[in-house]
């Protein structure tokens, strides 16, 4: 195998996902930090590009920088190991497993990784009267959530049958099964994962109701404290379970998972995500920085653990 800085790289980013601006910002920044750094390069956005023609481009090794459907699920991993090309992050299983909201809710109750009570709303099934059972059965308030997007898409909150409704009808145009989440009321943290380290933990805080897609990526007002300002203890045991998560839902590589610490029942497990964010001024860098990475330092560490046993 030839040393990395020989190899021909790939970035893809880009795609056909709802998160498509996200992941056209990570992919050039990542594709920025690693030709700083030494490599040989080539950014490919994958919207209408045939996958098999990287092995006609000579590309050896490929760094996905795409979010949400078609990179983040299993299926780019899946075309490259056919074509024997290795890549970075989680594989097949970890991927689709973390982008399924309700699947890995699944696993975590099976293994008793704390997260907030929830049910299922079936499209084909779901009639208007189901809201008032699924508000009873929840306390009242939850968070509604598509089974497979990211960057917070087609998520809201509900605290009457109205609003649940307009929520789940809003919710099945992305996906056919839909998350019914009890409201879990307390701050809400991010653990980035990069091989088998948690790196230091980032509290959000927004004005808004709820940490959205508004919050994460247009609003002004939001703030991220790294340090998160738990003490030793508390972020030890935050960073346990961030990677008993991760762990799993069989991620691997690098990643981040998203906490929230109730006001009543501690730490509870949102969601795994494997191919997070990665603009320089995305939450996996923050943190990498608190724990003594630079980007450029941070993106060669994810390339290079790709080629961990090749």
């Amino acid at each position: 195998m030839k040393p990395l800085k020989e190899q021909k790289i790939a970035v893809l980013y880009g795609g056909n996902s709802a998160e498509r601006n996200v992941s056209l910002n990570s992919g050039a920044a990542v594709a920025k930090g690693l030709i700083a750094s030494g490599f040989s390069v080539e950014l490919i956005d994958t919207q209408g590009f045939c996958l098999s023609d990287l092995t006609k481009q000579g590309i050896e090794r490929v760094f996905i920088a795409l979010h949400g459907r078609g990179g983040e699920d299993g299926c780019v991993q899946g075309a490259l190991e056919y074509m024997n090309i290795p890549y970075t992050g989680s594989g097949v299983l970890g991927s689709a497993l973390s982008m399924d909201k309700i699947r890995s809710k699944q696993v975590f109750q099976a293994l008793n990784i704390p997260t907030a009570p929830f049910k299922i709303a079936e499209k084909s099934t779901y009639k208007t009267g189901d809201a008032s059972q699924l508000l009873a059965d929840l306390g009242q308030k939850v968070m509604v959530k598509p089974a497979n997007e990211g960057s917070s898409i087609g998520m809201a909150m509900a605290d009457n049958t109205d609003l649940l409704h307009e929520a789940l009808t809003a919710a099945f145009k992305y996906d056919e099964q839909v998350l019914v989440e009890a409201w879990i009321t307390g701050p809400e943290y991010t653990v980035a994962i990069l091989g088998d380290k948690a790196l230091p933990a980032i509290h959000m805080e927004t004005p808004r109701s709820f940490y959205d897609y508004e919050a994460k990526y247009q609003s002004k007002s939001t703030q991220y404290h790294c340090p998160c300002g738990l003490n030793d203890e508390d972020e030890k045991a935050l960073q346990s379970v961030a990677l008993r998560a991760f762990e799993a839902t069989g991620a691997k590589g690098w990643g981040r998972v998203d906490v929230m610490r109730s006001n009543d029942n501690g730490w509870q497990v949102l969601e795994v995500n494997t191919v997070p964010g990665m603009t320089e001024t995305s939450l996996v860098p923050k943190a990498a920085k608190e724990f003594g990475l630079n980007f450029n330092e941070l993106v060669t560490e994810v390339l290079t653990m790709s080629a961990a046993g090749s």
